[in-house]
């Protein structure tokens, strides 16, 4: 449907702050589609001192430098495997970002008509004060477990074991007697992350994926801000290809795209497209003072 031409970032420059601020003032509706770049924006950033902090005795014995990595790396026991991960899962989703970008996100919608779909499994949106009805997961969500099967279409709270691993690991190992195992099944239980067929739909995330298609499908050709932060090309089907969709089959709608070095459109919707290359919660937090609500909510 579209040419692989797209128009170059504009940057966060005047003109397209002030489109963007026109865009959300007259929109009735705000489809939010977040993915990575919100969260690391927000200060959940998988490197440097960050990773060194809560990681530094697995870079010395293994050798990777971030926590991506790590996540992949084949452990040679699954209590050291789950020493890293439940590290890896609290300070993540237990935690709360340093920075309350999430925060400055709800003050500019709250009272707007918003839904959000993300790829983000962080649940800061969540933490932010969100309408839990008003997202939508598609990939998972770190503060669930999953069976490794599966033999079910079932996810389970992980907060509980999550702090009891992380108070009892010593020398980078869980005690056996924490390791998580299907109740129905007993095989290890695992993350509950999109990463092959095995990735577990339960019931709640097919309600939130009804919810999101009834909610594009009632507010079919309204004024409609789509707007990407923080989104890539690891899953552009997600996110991002639908958003142009939409907003080239709706000319009442506005597509905007905040990224950092990665913002841009299809030039067949350019005139109806905001693009800024920028830091989002400097881009936010911008809005929120301009708009004369940077006392957030």
């Amino acid at each position: 449907m579209f040419s692989r031409m797209s128009i170059k970032s504009a940057g966060k420059d005047a003109a397209q702050m002030a489109r963007l601020r026109a865009a959300l003032d007259a929109a009735d509706v705000v489809v939010i589609g977040a993915g990575a770049g919100l969260s690391t924006s927000a200060g959940f950033v998988y490197t440097g001192a960050r990773f060194q902090k809560y990681f530094s005795d697995f870079a010395d014995k293994y050798g990777f430098s971030d926590m991506y990595s790590g996540g992949f790396y084949p452990f040679p026991a699954p209590e050291e495997f789950w020493a890293y991960w439940s590290r890896y899962i609290f300070i993540n989703r237990y935690l709360d970002p340093p920075k309350p970008v999430y925060e400055d996100l709800l003050a500019l919608v709250k009272d707007k008509d918003y839904f959000v779909i993300t790829t983000n499994v962080d649940h800061c949106f969540q933490k932010a004060g969100f309408d839990k009805k008003r997202l939508f997961y598609t990939q998972g969500d770190y503060g669930l477990f999953q069976c490794s099967g599966p033999c079910c279409q079932e996810t389970f709270d992980n907060e509980d074991r999550i702090r009891q691993m992380m108070a009892q690991q010593k020398n980078m190992r869980i005690p056996t007697a924490l390791l998580p195992v299907c109740p129905h099944c007993g095989r290890p239980l695992t993350m509950n992350l999109r990463a092959d067929q095995r990735f577990v739909e339960d019931e709640g995330w097919h309600r939130a994926a009804q919810r999101y298609a009834d909610f594009l499908r009632a507010r079919q050709g309204q004024r409609i801000l789509f707007l990407e932060l923080g989104v890539g090309y690891n899953t552009p089907g997600i996110i991002k290809y639908p958003f142009w969709r939409m907003t080239a089959e709706n000319p009442r709608a506005v597509y905007a795209c905040i990224n950092y070095r990665e913002a841009s459109c299809p030039e067949e919707i350019a005139e109806r497209s905001i693009v800024i290359d920028g830091d989002i919660g400097e881009v936010l937090d911008t809005l929120l003072d301009e708009a004369g609500c940077s006392d957030g909510l």
